[in-house]
């Protein structure tokens, strides 16, 4: 009887400390998510499988419910906990990205994920993200060192690292995205603005290097080649598909289960999930969503401006950043303003890392947005 009210207590204090809205809106997109798995994969799985199956809805489902799980544990224990762990989780997760070269599954040409015996396949990356960002943010917070740009340089080599394993993959979109969000941690931080640019002209001269000069980043040249000019390109299949159906879908769409975009492009269900809504629900459902994730990072940053912590405000920065420029690059993508990047829609697309990845960067807003206890 002492245990159930213990643990009854444990619930209650958690719930009672939360942020209640902002967890409702995960789990508003979460749902969102998994019913659009169920009307976009139910029908790729029978094609596969060649039966009436919905393994692809009932793995998303699973891992929704893991991911539930990180959630709950990540946003109930101690912030103190939280922070000293990230260090350990950052390190076991880069561990596993410098081992995806060497042990890792290619797929279509690029070899980003591993699989482990004990474990489903995974995408390392996704799990380096959200550790990574608090990894950054305690450096640059920290009392221990002095002098600015000595932090800088710190996050900015650790950052480098991580591109470069992402870079032998490859994976240039993720690379990009790592990239961005060290740069809106530093510049949060207080950085001075000369010391930025120069920073930036780094990274454009050598992205331009690696597309130019080293042939096994050519397909990135045909890419932008495809993208600045159709004629010329042979990458542009699946963006032309994805605009048309978006086109065709009109404001309200052709209705479940009338899309043909799932059918024709290959993983439509995880990098054109948008393109697969907006064919079958119509702009409107679209718009819908985009609402839904703005709401979402508007009231995580409301949240920042009543933040006295250096440390905690960088980290929810950094997290509502991250989301907010994957939700773009992917949008961007399927409507044709970014070149094709493989990058899924945080929340909604199909794919357990992304899952758990998203799972994980809700959990830390969660645990720091938490009423403050006196």
């Amino acid at each position: 009887m002492e245990y159930k009210k213990t643990v009854f207590n444990f619930y209650y204090e958690w719930w009672k400390n939360i942020d209640k809205f902002i967890f409702l809106l995960i789990v508003l997109l979460f749902c969102t998510g998994l019913f659009f798995s169920l009307v976009s994969t139910s029908l790729v799985a029978s094609d596969k499988l060649n039966t009436n199956d919905y393994s692809f809805f009932f793995k998303h489902f699973i891992f929704i419910l893991l991911g539930v799980f990180v959630i709950f544990f990540l946003s109930s224990i101690d912030k103190e906990t939280l922070l000293k762990f990230s260090v350990i989780f950052f390190l076991i997760s880069l561990i596993f990205l410098i081992l995806v070269p060497f042990i890792g599954i290619e797929i279509k040409g690029s070899k980003r994920w591993i699989d482990l015996n004990f474990l489903p396949r995974f995408q390392p990356i996704e799990l380096v993200k959200p550790f990574l960002i608090m990894f950054i943010s305690i450096i640059l917070s920290s009392q221990k060192y002095t002098n600015i740009y000595i932090k800088y340089l710190l996050t900015f080599f650790t950052t480098l690292v991580i591109a470069l394993l992402l870079a032998v993959q490859p994976d240039i979109g993720q690379t990009l995205l790592i990239f961005f969000t060290w740069s809106i941690l530093i510049f949060t931080s207080g950085i001075n603005i000369f010391f930025l640019i120069i920073l930036f002209l780094f990274l454009i001269f050598a992205f331009l290097y690696l597309i130019f000069f080293v042939e096994k980043f050519e397909y990135i040249k045909n890419r932008l080649t495809s993208f600045f000019d159709s004629e010329k390109g042979t990458h542009n299949f699946q963006s032309d598909k994805a605009i048309d159906s978006i086109t065709s879908g009109g404001f309200f769409g052709k209705g479940i289960g009338e899309g043909t975009l799932k059918n024709r492009v290959p993983e439509a269900h995880t990098d054109y999930i948008i393109s697969v809504i907006s064919e079958e629900f119509g702009v409107i459902a679209i718009i819908l969503i985009l609402l839904l994730f703005l709401i979402f990072i508007y009231s995580v940053f409301k949240k920042v401006n009543f933040e006295n912590d250096e440390k905690i405000k960088l980290i929810l920065v950094g997290c509502a950043s991250l989301i907010l420029m994957q939700t773009m690059i992917h949008i961007g993508v399927n409507i044709r303003l970014f070149p094709t990047t493989g990058m899924t829609l945080p929340f909604i697309s199909y794919g357990g890392s992304s899952i758990i990845s998203i799972s994980i960067l809700s959990g830390i807003i969660l645990n720091f947005t938490k009423r403050k206890i006196a």
